[in-house]
């Protein structure tokens, strides 16, 4: 192979080194022309000529589904099924001067908005929103939408048939991998822990290598999960159970690095618990690795989990009688065993999903069938789409704003005279960004890219005349360019190559010259003042003050969640030990907080991508959102404890009284943090621990709950276990002030 090519490979491979820009824009640079040629050449229609090239374009090229070929081919249809719709409705109002800026605004809003639904959603925003501006902006009567639809569909099966047929993509699920090897890592750092403190292995190295791997694995978990501006997730049972594993895992890694923490071997029962756990996330792993095959083993090791987990609950008694250092000392292994079963079970339980819904046959899919304890996609899309309805959503803010510029944009473009509206609204569209600075920077880029495109395009005609043999040749070339540049050069080159490959088609329909490039800058810098104008109206202060009051609100939503878990907890135990149900289970609260936890992811992939120097180092910024999760997971676990509580005899009112204490307490200041992050007050210290707090609820226990040998059972080790969990949500308070305060500062 020649060195010239070599470079050149390796070059690609380092800007796109799965090559899915280089792919995409491959398909479009032989369907484009392809399809421009068949309706220009044979059916002489230059109304279809136009929509089946940009219907192309904005199939092939900006839309980009992941997944089995199967989903992928169906989100592609469903693509050109909607965008035939938006064909049609743009076209209908493309004449009514003061209703098409109306509908594009509404609809620009439902897109965008749309795609917090699901990631696929969100991948076709795009290409979706181009369907609608260029019926809309090309203003044509109603008997035009037969020629128009030809056109779209003509691209329509186009696009199926090279997604399917033309360098096929190999199936991607950003997560399924990266979440195979944590839960292997996470397996094997239990292992390898307990063979050093059993004595099977002498060398400490081994251990602390394994330490190693799973931070690293949890990390790249981490990495892929935040990798994408929206969330990676879709609305197919698969992906939508995938997501939940990112917060469980890293919660996992937090919990296995306390229990591991140990130099002593824990009794017989503790180790059965870390080895079940274990088997329960190598065949979880193993159910990730291969798609569809049979949980059956995963069932196993949970049931045998479970097992371990209640022989170890028969076990753990209470000596009320003896010191009470020595006693909270004994238990705290109990607890972290309990812990390390609690989230392993529900990772578990999540992964069996998985496998069940894999395994379902067409039919079932088909009649939308799905594995129990999973809600329906319309309702997981409600659910969803209800979180960020919300004052603070950035998404609705971000929907909002594009909403609103495409259809001022289209207003202003027929205010104005301007001769390719379509170019003023693309502008728009092409250069909005979550802030008024964002957008400026990318006006600049916009315009200097066009205006190269536009003077390349110039230059082409100009050494080449009216031949257009030679703009057929070149066409392929400046599409192949025009998609590969803005994924793996820059925003600027590939609006330049945009530019040049419209001066090519247009030409080709009606040789006018470069005229037509310098409409295009004109039109787009119309566009951009636009975006410009309504990125400042809507939302100067942009991602970083956005991301600030979310993770005010996710803090407070999960410190009412928790102070709720434990007052349920505590109120259950007492009706359990007086035959009733309890009171109903904070389910209200815990939708509150994950959908809190929603838009504060959203705000954080916004935060991310948004161009601009970060005030806070993204390392603070990743600690303050991981903290979220681990609270409200704390608030899981003291439900699930209490869901299992039979109840015992005694009163336990002075036990309940000195946990909700211990809750309120913790939740106060998590309550004092999200004022502080939201611009009110300043960062609280972290609680100090309080020594006398065991001493006192082992009091009460020692008078309520005990025998007349001073023994306690499971309803007194629950107590101290929820106590225990209150502690964790506690000393995270001494992980997340700092970064609360660099990110308050900044």
């Amino acid at each position: 192979m020649m060195p010239s090519v070599t470079r050149l490979l390796r070059w690609v491979r380092a800007r796109d080194g799965d090559l899915l820009a280089l792919r995409r824009a491959g398909r479009a640079a032989i369907v484009m022309p392809g399809l421009f040629a068949i309706a220009i050449k044979i059916i002489a229609n230059p109304e279809i000529a136009a929509f089946a090239a940009f219907g192309s374009f904005s199939m092939l090229l900006l839309a980009s589904f992941g997944g089995p070929m199967a989903d992928r081919l169906r989100a592609q249809a469903m693509l050109a099924v909607v965008g035939g719709a938006f064909v049609v409705i743009g076209t209908a109002v493309s004449s009514v001067d003061w209703l098409a800026p109306l509908v594009t605004a509404v609809l620009g809003f439902a897109v965008l908005f749309a795609g917090v639904v699901s990631s696929a959603l969100a991948s076709a925003t795009t290409a979706l929103l181009l369907a609608l501006i260029l019926p809309v902006s090309l203003a044509a009567p109603f008997s035009a939408v037969p020629d128009r639809l030809a056109g779209w569909g003509m691209a329509a099966g186009a696009a199926l048939l090279a997604v399917w047929l033309l360098w096929p993509s190999p199936s991607r699920d950003p997560l399924r991998r990266p979440a195979a090897t944590a839960c292997r890592a996470v397996a094997e750092q239990l292992r390898a822990h307990l063979a050093w403190v059993l004595g099977d292995v002498v060398d400490p190295k081994e251990h602390q290598l394994a330490a190693e791997h799973t931070t690293e694995a949890i990390a790249a978990l981490e990495r892929a999960f935040f990798a994408t501006p929206y969330r990676p997730t879709g609305l197919s049972t698969a992906t939508r159970v995938l997501v939940r594993l990112v917060d469980e895992l890293d919660w996992l890694h937090a919990v296995v690095l306390r229990s591991c923490a140990a130099s002593t071997a824990p009794k017989r029962s503790i180790c059965q618990v870390r080895r079940a756990a274990a088997s329960v996330l190598e065949s979880g792993a193993v159910l990730l690795e291969a798609s569809g095959s049979d949980p059956g083993e995963l069932r196993t090791a949970m049931a045998s989990l479970r097992a371990a987990l209640e022989e170890m609950e028969r076990e753990t008694s209470v000596d009320l009688t003896g010191d009470r250092g020595e006693l909270i000392s004994a238990l705290d292994p109990t607890f972290r065993a309990q812990e390390l079963s609690f989230v392993t079970l529900q990772i578990g339980a999540n992964l069996e999903i998985v496998a069940q819904a894999e395994q379902r046959g067409w039919r079932e899919r088909l009649l939308g069938a799905r594995p129990a304890g999973l809600a329906a996609p319309i309702a997981s899309a409600h659910e969803r789409a209800a979180a960020h309805a919300a004052r603070r959503s950035v998404w609705l803010h971000n929907s909002l704003r594009g909403g609103a510029a495409l259809g001022i944009a289209l207003g202003i473009a027929a205010l104005t005279g301007a001769e390719h509206s379509f170019w003023v609204v693309l502008g728009a569209l092409s250069v909005l960004r979550s802030n008024a600075l964002a957008t400026g920077q990318n006006v600049v880029r916009g315009l200097l890219g066009t205006v190269a495109g536009f003077v390349a395009g110039a230059l082409l005609l100009y050494a080449i005349g009216t031949d257009s043999t030679v703009l057929w040749l070149v066409l392929a070339p400046a599409v192949l360019v025009a998609g590969f540049a803005p994924a793996a050069v820059s925003f600027a080159t590939g609006q330049a190559a945009f530019t040049l490959t419209l001066v090519i088609l247009y030409n080709i329909l009606q040789p006018i010259g470069w005229h037509v490039g310098l409409i295009r800058v004109e039109d787009v810098a119309l566009g951009c003042g636009v975006s410009l104008a309504v990125g400042t109206l809507f939302w100067p202060r942009g991602a970083a003050a956005a991301l600030g009051r979310s993770l005010s609100e996710a803090y407070a939503e999960g410190a009412r969640y928790l102070d709720v878990a434990v007052t349920y907890g505590m109120a259950r135990c007492e009706a359990a030990r007086a035959g009733a149900t309890g009171g109903r289970a904070p389910d209200a609260e815990a939708a509150r907080a994950a959908a809190a936890a929603r838009r504060l992811d959203d705000a954080f992939r916004t935060y991310l991508v948004e161009r601009g120097a970060k005030r806070a180092s993204l390392a603070e910024v990743s600690s303050l959102v991981s903290g979220v999760a681990g609270l409200r997971l704390a608030g899981d676990a003291v439900l699930d404890l209490w869901r299992r509580d039979e109840g015992a005899p005694g009163d336990r009112s002075a036990a309940r009284a000195e946990l909700a204490a211990r809750a309120h307490a913790v939740t106060a200041w998590y309550e004092q943090l999200a004022l502080s992050l939201d611009g009110s007050g300043e960062v609280p210290e972290p609680l100090a621990p309080d020594g006398l707090a065991d001493g006192r609820l082992l009091e009460t226990l020692a008078r309520d709950l005990g025998d007349d040998d001073g023994q306690a059972g499971a309803t007194a080790v629950r107590m101290i276990w929820t106590g225990d969990h209150i502690d964790a949500a506690r000393r995270l308070q001494e992980t997340i002030a700092g970064p609360a305060r660099e990110a308050a500062s900044a």
